[in-house]
């Protein structure tokens, strides 16, 4: 393998973070005793247990990137659809996702696509590396790194194929998908790669998650890296998903039923034992880390979001999105006395959402995974698959919690059809501005709605439309001469 410095320079910082962060792991003395860091070997990165350490922090930095879960991706998927109205057409902070109108050289599909594909390459290099240096840690620590990688390879991929390919249920996964990487590159000897089928970037997606649950330990040692780093668990959770995408009803429900058990108030029985928060404007507000957070990004005062890139400044003090009041805050599912409403901020008439704060520092955590997901996914699968009793249940489970007095009309659960359409109104409710809209749409093949605003407005997108997913960036087309044009 070639000098690390040479990756550096080829890949803005694919390699480089990750050296940075496992040089700042070691302490003084280490440090000053190590060669340059420009004369590095791919052995020598992997020496130490501090290293390899640093490795795997550089991965979860990559997928926690403005441009990424740490910040705007979140948004640009949920403006796609109808329940936010734009107030500025500033295209960076996402008037082109909102408008739909992308072309390949946005800066924001440029952004995503490269912080998809620095977060898969730094994945394989910690897996190429732990293989090609097997004794620095111990069997186990290596097989939980690997777990990581392959948890966040996974993750990282699902956005890709989601968000640049056409949806799985439109042909079964049999269109074209995205450029399936899995080796570890430090130069651009390999740049031309044509693209894995849809069906293609999904088994590996699922056999990439298969093998992180076997990998992760059960449980981390507190509640900050059970909410930051994968374990078991959160692999199964992002399975739910996975399979949800690809209208597999039988294979979310037996994922989520791993870690979805009892009959009106649904916990996790192994590993670490999820269950919602009572307090669900808390859990945006102050806390963070309980077993409701499955996966997240963390912030604090020395490394967080600002500005154009922080959600709390787009939605709320910068007042850019306001919520469509003819969509999901006038759904009568969303009732007055839902606690909810509490993660909104009324302005000048306006509800604005509020989660992500309002001032700086923004220093609340993005959630990437939540428990409350994962029983609206498994309630969706039980509606599909016939099991409407048990649908319900995790739709009341989820909706009670911010409003115990609600009662569904009977109307609203009595056939899988309703049931399903009340999962999707509540799924709307409960994971707004978490970045869930976008995919929510795609993956059931339904048209984009317009959207009408006091300032700007923007057409319907049909599901045959080319606009319909986004164009791949133009970074790839122009130096991968195996994709079709």
């Amino acid at each position: 393998m070639n000098m690390i410095y040479k990756s550096v320079k080829m890949f803005g910082g694919v390699v480089g973070l990750s050296l940075m962060l496992s040089l700042h792991s070691c302490d003084e003395a280490e440090y000053l005793d190590q060669v340059p860091p420009t004369q590095l070997s791919a052995s020598d990165i992997f020496s130490t247990p501090d290293r390899i350490e640093g490795l795997a922090n550089g991965m979860y930095a990559a997928i926690k990137d403005a441009n990424f879960y740490g910040g705007r991706l979140l948004m640009f998927m949920d403006v796609r659809g109808e329940d936010f109205i734009n107030t500025t057409s500033n295209s960076f902070t996402g008037f082109d996702a909102w408008n739909h109108s992308y072309n390949s050289g946005s800066s924001d599909i440029i952004n995503v696509w490269s912080n998809g594909y620095t977060a898969i390459n730094r994945a394989n290099i910690l897996i190429q590396g732990l293989a090609d240096n097997p004794d620095v840690v111990t069997a186990e620590v290596a097989a939980g790194y690997v777990g990581e990688a392959k948890f966040i390879r996974a993750l990282s991929y699902y956005t890709l194929v989601t968000l640049f390919a056409r949806p799985y249920a439109e042909s079964n996964g049999s269109a074209s998908g995205v450029p399936l990487r899995l080796l570890a590159e430090t130069d651009t000897e390999n740049n031309d790669l044509a693209p894995s089928t849809v069906a293609q970037v999904y088994q590996q997606i699922l056999q990439d998650l298969n093998d992180a649950e076997a990998e992760l330990p059960s449980s981390r040692s507190n509640a900050l890296l059970n909410t930051t780093r994968a374990h078991k668990n959160t692999a199964i959770a992002l399975k739910t998903r996975v399979y949800l995408s690809q209208g597999d009803w039988p294979a979310v429900v037996a994922e989520a039923s791993k870690i979805c058990s009892g009959d009106t108030e649904f916990a996790s029985p192994t590993g670490v034992l999820h269950a919602l928060q009572e307090d669900i404007v808390g859990l945006f507000a102050t806390n963070y880390t309980t077993t409701e957070s499955i996966f997240s990004m963390p912030f604090t005062n020395l490394n967080m979001l600002s500005g154009q890139s922080a959600l709390g400044y787009l939605y709320n003090g910068n007042e850019e999105y306001f919520l469509n009041p003819a969509q999901i805050v006038g759904n009568a599912q969303w009732g007055p006395d839902d606690a909810r409403w509490g993660l909104l901020r009324n302005a000048g008439g306006r509800n604005y959402l509020a989660k992500f704060g309002q001032g700086a520092p923004y220093l609340r955590y993005m959630p990437v995974i939540r428990y409350a997901e994962i029983l609206l996914n498994y309630a969706e699968a039980a509606a599909e698959t016939g099991d409407l009793a048990l649908a319900k249940a995790l739709l009341e489970a989820v909706h009670h919690r911010s409003d115990p007095v609600y009662e569904f009309p009977a109307s609203a659960t009595a056939t899988s059809a309703a049931l399903i359409e009340s999962i999707e109104t509540e799924r709307r409710i409960e994971l707004l501005g978490e970045g869930f809209r976008s995919w929510d749409i795609t993956r059931r093949v339904r048209p984009f709605p317009e959207k009408i605003g006091p300032s700007f407005s923007t057409n319907a997108v049909a599901p045959s439309a080319s606009n319909y997913i986004w164009p791949m960036s133009n970074n790839e087309l122009l130096t991968n001469s195996l994709i079709g044009n």
